[in-house]
C-alpha cells in the first residue's frame, strides 16, 4: 500500500537524517536534542525550566536530564529565581553562547545536503505536504 511506502520512507529520512546530524554534532561534543534547548536560550537567556520544557515539547523530567549533562558540559547553568525559589532559571555561560555560530553552521550544511537536487516550487510544495501531514496528526 501507498501509505505504507510513504511511512517507511519518512521512517528511513528521519533515521538517515538523525544519524548524519548526530554524526555533526558530535563535532561540537553535544547531543540530538540539546541543540534545541541552546537554541530556546539564545533566543531568550533565563528562561524557567517549566517555560524551556514547554518551548521543548518535552517532559519536565525529560528536560532535566539533560540540563544536567549541559550544566556539567559548562554550556548552562541553573539558578533558583530571584523573586521566587520554587522556580528555577536555566541560563546561557559563555561557551553555551559560543555554539551559536557553529551550530547555525551545521543547520545550514544539514539543511543544504538534504535538500540538494530539489527545486524551489518543489520545495514550497514539500514543505505544504508536511505541515498538511503534520496538521493530520495533530487532529
Amino acid at each position: 500500500m501507498i501509505e505504507e511506502d510513504i511511512r517507511l520512507l519518512l521512517g528511513k529520512l528521519s533515521a538517515k537524517s538523525r544519524k548524519n546530524y548526530s554524526d555533526a554534532l558530535l563535532d561540537l561534543h553535544i547531543h540530538v536534542g540539546q541543540e534545541h534547548a541552546l537554541y530556546h536560550l539564545w533566543m531568550e537567556d533565563g528562561l524557567a525550566q517549566s517555560q524551556l520544557s514547554e518551548r521543548m515539547g518535552c517532559e519536565p523530567p525529560t528536560l532535566s536530564n539533560m540540563l544536567k549533562k549541559l550544566v556539567e558540559y559548562g554550556l548552562v547553568t541553573r539558578l533558583q529565581d530571584v523573586n521566587d525559589a520554587r522556580i528555577s532559571r536555566v541560563y546561557l555561560t559563555e561557551a553555551g553562547r559560543a555554539l551559536e555560530q557553529p551550530l547555525q553552521e551545521i543547520w545550514r550544511k544539514h539543511q543544504e545536503k538534504l535538500l540538494h537536487g530539489i527545486y524551489p516550487e518543489e520545495l514550497l510544495l514539500l514543505r505544504r505536504l508536511l505541515n498538511q501531514m503534520i496538521d493530520n496528526l495533530n487532529v
